[in-house]
């Protein structure tokens, strides 16, 4: 009777393993779902964490000589309101001119491409025949024209009102956050019992604002040159508009991979309907693949702490999957979320073999946490 409930134990062991991990996998599948169908909602959210991680150091800084949180949170939300209504008065005419002025655009590049001939021309005529033979099988198929007066502009302005109360609501998100003060990091140490994880805690928080606000403060500024010295060579180059590319040049480049390769293709392909060039448009293409690999390979190397040195294919996978859910602003707050994840890692023991495979682990931070 013992030995068959000994085997009857020994069997029904692994069980509850497998009921736990079946269970993680349908909380992430509903995570995976929440984030996708709330992003309207996360998405400013996120915006105002990060902007509040990377604000806590100037706060702090500014806390030592009188300033209280509420008024450092006027402040910085302010510049930052003030920035956002600069930027939409000096881009609006003409990002809206960019915009009535893209559908006649992509027609010219598809009928200069037309005109070509060679092998588009022979990819056309077998599309054509391909077409017709189609035709012929479904004769009998009653054809449905949908028109409509809709254009690319009407749907993007149509867009604008919801992404402007986004902003307003991360802007307004981000004032709270930053008159909190540390209530944020408070209320995080009464959750732990043990007097080492509180300092493990405080440790994190502190490792997440530096090193989150170095990097997002330096990207920034290194953007904000890499888009006048894209404004220069546009303008230099003799496209329209060229106040555009530089904004345009700023912004995409917070995307890793994608962002310079996509800002040069549309410059390209403005130079090549607009000064009817061939030549023209390659050697913009070239020019700023030249200024962003710059960037890339030496400005940011040199200026950025070399120590969050992230796995590339995991970068690559992140923007991806952010880009899945959350579209292009997932593509600009990807890499900074897994910066963040990546620290979290790096400060704890038991998820170390993750820190190193989403990159070097830090050798520094024994030496930062034994100077704080």
């Amino acid at each position: 009777m013992n030995n068959s409930s000994d085997k009857f134990v020994h069997t029904a062991a692994p069980y509850p393993r497998r009921f736990e991990v079946a269970v993680v996998g349908i909380f992430c599948l509903l995570l995976l779902q929440a984030a996708v169908w709330a992003s309207d909602f996360l998405i400013p959210i996120t915006a105002a964490c990060l902007g509040y991680f990377v604000l806590s150091k100037p706060r702090r800084l500014l806390s030592k000589v009188g300033v209280p949180p509420f008024a450092s949170a006027a402040l910085f939300t302010a510049i930052l309101t003030a920035l956002i209504i600069v930027l939409l008065a000096q881009l609006s005419a003409p990002a809206a001119r960019f915009i009535e002025d893209l559908p006649s655009l992509m027609e010219e590049i598809k009928q200069k491409l037309s005109a070509a001939g060679g092998t588009l021309e022979a990819i056309n005529d077998a599309t054509v025949a391909a077409e017709e033979i189609m035709e012929d099988q479904s004769a009998e198929t009653v054809e449905v024209e949908v028109v409509s007066d809709i254009g690319i502009a009407a749907t993007l302005f149509s867009m604008a009102p919801g992404f402007l109360s986004r902003i307003l609501f991360a802007i307004v998100l981000l004032f709270f956050l930053i008159a909190s003060g540390d209530m944020f990091l408070t209320k995080t140490l009464q959750s732990f019992k043990r007097f080492e994880d509180k300092r493990r805690a405080v440790e994190m928080v502190h490792s997440i604002e530096d090193r989150l606000g170095h990097y997002l403060g330096g990207i920034t500024i290194i953007n904000a040159g890499l888009g006048v010295a894209v404004a220069v060579a546009m303008h230099l180059w003799g496209l329209p508009s060229a106040l555009i590319f530089g904004f345009m040049a700023f912004g995409l480049n917070f995307v890793p991979f994608l962002g310079g390769l996509m800002g040069a293709t549309i410059a390209a392909a403005v130079a090549f309907v607009s000064l009817d060039s061939t030549w023209v448009a390659a050697g913009v293409f070239a020019t700023y693949i030249v200024l962003t690999s710059i960037e890339g390979q030496f400005i940011t190397p040199l200026l950025i702490s070399r120590r969050m040195r992230l796995n590339t294919p995991v970068v690559f996978l992140f923007v991806a999957f952010f880009a899945w859910i959350w579209s292009v602003i997932g593509m600009i707050v990807a890499l900074p979320i897994l910066i963040v994840l990546k620290i979290v890692c790096d400060e704890t023991k038991s998820l170390q073999t993750l820190a190193r495979f989403l990159g070097n682990v830090d050798e520094d931070a024994p030496a930062d946490r034994a100077k704080r």
